[in-house]
């Protein structure tokens, strides 16, 4: 694994959740808080996957949090737009100083039940990427169902669209 790389699968990763958003400004204002596919909450499922990425980021940067992120913190999805656009400019600025030596490099961090962690960094970025992946899956199956369908989210075709 090298930074470029990285770099490519994490615009990926904001090309995909932009699109889910948007999809997502297209349902119900109620759907936000109210939409259920299965066990995936539209609110939830978002505000789990903008958390995953918050709480890695904070970890490769030295902080811990000690708890995740609440979705009852977000009562609209315009607040939680506003607030993963936010975190995405923090993990830019993150990747950009990132090196290829230090995605090979170990760190520690403390998981929110308090127990110690050590890991590989690119292993824990590229958990992030998949981890996001099953949930804008779940998403965009649920934003689907209410006729707001993001339309293709893989890979391949963020990859196509960069590269014609």
């Amino acid at each position: 694994m090298n930074v470029q790389d990285i770099r490519t699968l994490y615009d990926y990763n904001f090309w995909a959740n932009q699109r889910i958003l948007a999809a997502a400004r297209g349902a119900q204002p109620d759907a936000f808080t109210g939409a259920v596919l299965g066990y995936a909450r539209l609110r939830d499922t978002l505000v789990h996957t903008f958390g995953g990425e918050w709480i890695w980021r904070s970890r490769w940067q030295g902080y811990s949090p000690t708890a995740i992120v609440d979705p009852n913190d977000f009562s609209t999805l315009a607040a939680l737009v506003a607030r993963w656009n936010e975190e995405e400019q923090h993990m830019r600025a993150f990747l950009e100083a990132l090196t290829d030596t230090q995605l090979h490099e170990r760190f520690t961090y403390q998981a929110v039940n308090g127990d110690a962690r050590d890991s590989l960094l690119w292993h824990t970025m590229l958990h992030v990427i998949t981890h996001g992946m099953q949930h804008r899956s779940e998403v965009a199956m649920l934003l689907s169902e209410r006729g707001c369908s993001p339309d293709d989210i893989d890979l391949i075709t963020y990859i196509r669209a960069q590269h014609p």
